[in-house]
């Protein structure tokens, strides 16, 4: 009888280009393909440990001169809500939500280049047309939802914000979230952070992974917003009690080389059970 011995993941790194967070600094990206029919307990592992997906790619950043990026996730069971915060849920009580399957429509992306136009005009994504928007959002090889949320009245249904969401075996991860920029002032990006937090509790689930919190930059700074968060630092995951600790480190030995980077991964178990 002839058996085929598991193949381990192949892991790749991106040439250095500038870094979209923090000014001055060249970024750097540790990532692996996600297929076959181990996708799904490869993602839940590497999520453990940091990497976030994006379509069929696994990817964490692996920057030679710096480690200011922390994979943030919040712990469910703990989590409270602010004075701010309530006031926001209270806010958007005229939302419904609806989670569908990973299915792109012309209303989610009218209302994504809205929201690319106004708030990352000069992103990496601004030029995304409507394929490649299809593709972020179907290509996936592991259960993700799409989770919108709209107003709903006389004349039909609003589409005000819509999140890429994956289910992992311990939480839920947030892929990508967008929203009606004419809708700032009811901070939404805010809330579809806390109603995934319900629908984690709800579910059962421990944590809700937000994707990469960095110190020092505007755009990903608002994480630390959030009680009982944690981030992966060193090889675990730490509670973010006070940002301060945690510095955009910048030197040529805050990160260790690729090859042990690698070593260090913790892949899981695909021999089949007798």
């Amino acid at each position: 009888m002839r058996h085929t011995l598991p193949v381990a993941p192949q892991f790749y790194v991106t040439a250095p280009q500038p870094c979209p967070y923090l000014e001055g600094r060249m970024e750097r990206k540790l990532f692996t393909s996600l297929q076959g029919d181990y996708a799904e307990q490869l993602n839940n592992s590497l999520s453990k440990q940091g990497f976030r997906r994006s379509q069929n790619v696994l990817y964490r950043p692996s920057c030679a001169d710096c480690s200011a990026c922390y994979s943030a996730r919040i712990r469910v069971a703990d989590f409270e809500l602010s004075r701010s915060q309530k006031r926001t849920v209270k806010k958007n009580t005229g939302l419904k939500r609806e989670a569908t399957s990973p299915w792109a429509t012309e209303a989610q992306y009218t209302l994504f280049r809205s929201y690319l136009d106004s708030r990352h005009a000069d992103g990496g994504m601004a030029d995304m047309d409507i394929f490649e928007f299809a593709a972020m959002i179907e290509e996936t090889p592991i259960r993700s939802r799409v989770v919108e949320y709209a107003m709903h009245d006389d004349d039909g249904k609003s589409l005000a914000a819509v999140c890429l969401t994956d289910v992992l075996d311990d939480g839920l991860s947030m892929v990508y979230s967008f929203y009606e920029p004419s809708l700032a002032g009811s901070s939404l990006g805010t809330y579809v952070i806390l109603d995934h937090v319900n629908i984690a509790r709800e579910a059962g689930l421990p944590y809700v992974y937000l994707g990469y919190w960095v110190p020092g930059s505007e755009k990903m700074g608002y994480k630390a917003n959030f009680s009982s968060v944690e981030v992966y630092s060193a090889g675990e995951w730490r509670t973010l009690d006070d940002p301060a600790q945690f510095d955009a480190d910048s030197h040529s030995l805050s990160t260790d080389p690729i090859a042990e980077q690698v070593a260090q991964i913790s892949l899981p178990d695909t021999r089949p059970t007798r």
